[in-house]
């Protein structure tokens, strides 16, 4: 049984194909985050205290890492972009402190072994 309106609180892509309920250690099939978190809940509220309306859960400390709740139900619009911007923010980021990730190997007609080298001289 699936939920077509389900979508993973990271990056937004579609669980249709994963079963429910969700098993402990299942992944976004798009992004591989962990999904029975708390951020994918229902119960899930940043404004309230413990980040959780279900007064009878455990408290759990980290949101985004696979827990045990046996009060996790998966909500259906847990999507954040906030958290695709920051990742293509990073990606950037490295970019620009590494070099272009999109060069094809060789486009450089530099020795990469002789690169290497010239940073100890």
């Amino acid at each position: 049984m699936t939920t077509p309106a389900s979508c993973c609180y990271r990056c937004g892509g579609s669980l249709e194909t994963l079963p429910l309920p969700l098993g402990r250690l299942d992944e976004c099939p798009h992004c591989a985050v962990q999904l029975h978190v708390c951020r994918m809940c229902t119960f899930y509220d940043q404004a309230v205290p413990r980040q959780c309306r279900e007064d009878d859960a455990e408290d759990v400390k980290e949101k985004q890492r696979a827990n045990f709740c046996d009060y996790f139900k998966l909500s259906l619009n847990a999507h954040d972009p906030r958290f695709s911007r920051e990742d293509a923010n990073a990606r950037d980021q490295l970019g620009a402190l590494f070099g272009d990730d999109n060069k094809s190997p060789g486009a450089d007609d530099a020795d990469p072994a002789a690169a290497a080298e010239d940073l100890f001289r």
